[in-house]
């Protein structure tokens, strides 16, 4: 069955159906050695190179949907490649064949917590579409005098210079004196918005840290670097959100391998933490 050249690349993880278009627009990409265009539909024994490198694809039926939830730290970047050298979101993920991680939505360079990435770019790209308004919990350190009237305002809207915005939630957390936690919530992910909500009320964000995106919260045992592979219930949790079908295989083995599994999700994040640590040193070498 033929599907659009651009929702094929775009699962197979080399961007979203858009850029896909505008690589295609480009002449960037060809189909069995002919310069491809707009509209056209491919079966999955073509050619395809981008850029006149070779890609491969896959069926969405050969596809195994995959899903990782990673412990970003602050200071790293959400893109593949960062020309000032910077350390990228990218650096220490696993490494996958005949796809590419695909991150589920950015986390700006001084906010830390939890980042999905999964194998399937259809579903990074759905879950990130405004329709779909997965609710996403953050912990909030603020600096400031913060008032009823202000959470209030915060509920109910506050005018942005992109448009309304308010919290869905906000629920205090602890704190002394002008240093105070709160859990907020809300189901957009526009560019800086809690920072710029809070800021809305002269009220000074220190520290930033998403715990939750719907349900899948950050696992409090998993360290900041490190990362975990969902299990399969959790992954159709997010199909499920995005409108796909349920995936019915899994590449984390089955329950009476759990204990040797865990074993390896701990050296795997050990390994991954360790990585970044050399990265870093070598970074700052470098500078």
């Amino acid at each position: 069955m033929s599907e659009k050249l651009q929702k094929v690349l775009a699962r197979a993880g080399h961007g979203s159906r858009r850029e896909m278009e505008a690589w295609i627009a480009a002449g960037r990409i060809s189909i069995d050695g002919e310069i491809a265009n707009l509209g056209d539909r491919v079966e999955a024994d073509v050619k395809i190179r981008i850029d006149g490198r070779a890609v491969s694809i896959k069926s969405e039926e050969d596809l195994v949907c995959r899903v990782i939830a990673y412990h970003k730290p602050e200071g790293e970047i959400c893109s593949r490649k960062d020309p000032e050298g910077r350390p990228t979101v990218f650096d220490r993920l696993p490494k996958t064949r005949d796809s590419r991680w695909v991150a589920v939505g950015r986390l700006d360079i001084n906010t830390s917590g939890l980042l999905l990435f999964t194998s399937d770019g259809e579903l990074a790209n759905r879950l990130m579409h405004p329709s779909n308004e997965v609710e996403r919990e953050y912990a909030v350190r603020t600096f400031g005098e913060v008032t009823d009237a202000c959470i209030q305002r915060l509920r109910t809207g506050v005018t942005l210079e992109d448009g309304p915005a308010h919290f869905d939630k906000v629920k205090a957390a602890g704190g002394e004196g002008m240093n105070k936690w709160w859990h907020v919530s809300l189901a957009e992910g526009r560019n800086r918005e809690v920072r710029r909500l809070w800021e809305s009320q002269e009220v000074q964000v220190s520290r930033l840290i998403r715990i939750r995106y719907g349900m899948i919260e950050l696992p409090k045992s998993l360290p900041r670097g490190g990362w975990v592979e969902l299990e399969l219930e959790q992954v159709n949790y997010l199909r499920q959100t995005a409108g796909l079908a349920i995936e019915n295989r899994t590449l984390l083995g089955t329950d009476k391998h759990s204990v040797a599994r865990a074993k390896v999700k701990s050296a795997k994040i050990k390994r991954a933490v360790n990585k970044h640590k050399v990265n870093a040193a070598k970074n700052t070498r470098q500078r």
